[in-house]
């Protein structure tokens, strides 16, 4: 997984509170076992009319969002059943990280596990991001994982909770698995010091 560090990134604001992981990403995309080609599904039903065109009024398909690499969502997201392809169709599209007020604790984690940042922000600031991307679709943000800071375009800086391990484990660019051979010098000697 790629490391995460710090990210200066467009905003693409989806106000929507209590977004759903079916909405995210529909049921009938659960098949697949792979992160691969994810990204192409993400709010699929949101994204693309019955005939599969692109609906141009949606947000993440209007010219200014692409590229974005921070998703600016509604309140409780990722709320729903525990679906791994949610954050692999974020971060297929990608996305790095993404604000809310909250978010659903399964979500949170599967996001962490597959190197998608869900930064909390308390609900004025979350507020005054949607009120700045509407007056200037072009503003960018400034995420320091190390810092756990948020920096607006305002110059006002805003802190953000993780726990230490998944802020480690970011920082480093490993998953749970790489982080735990990153210990295999250590495992071989304990394991060889055990030999009878």
């Amino acid at each position: 997984m790629p490391q995460f560090t710090t990210l200066t990134s467009r905003v693409a604001a989806l106000p929507v509170n209590d977004v759903d992981t079916d909405q995210i990403i529909p049921a009938r995309f659960l098949k697949a076992t792979d992160k691969a080609g994810m990204g192409v599904h993400l709010f699929a039903d949101w994204r693309y009319a019955a005939d599969g065109s692109p609906r141009a009024d949606f947000v993440l398909n209007q010219p200014q969002n692409q590229g974005a690499q921070v998703l600016l969502a509604g309140g409780n997201f990722g709320c729903g059943s525990s679906r791994e392809h949610a954050p692999w169709a974020l971060t297929g599209f990608g996305f790095r990280a993404v604000i809310s007020t909250s978010f659903a604790d399964i979500f949170c984690s599967n996001a962490l596990k597959n190197g998608l940042l869900p930064v909390v922000v308390d609900a004025q600031t979350h507020r005054a991001l949607f009120e700045m991307v509407e007056e200037l679709p072009q503003m960018e943000v400034t995420i320091d994982l190390a810092g756990q800071t948020l920096a607006l375009p305002t110059g006002q800086t805003v802190t953000f909770p993780i726990d230490g391990f998944s802020k480690s484990c970011l920082l480093q660019g490993v998953d749970e698995l790489g982080y735990i051979l990153g210990f295999e010098p250590q495992i071989a000697a304990y394991e060889q010091a055990r030999v009878p």
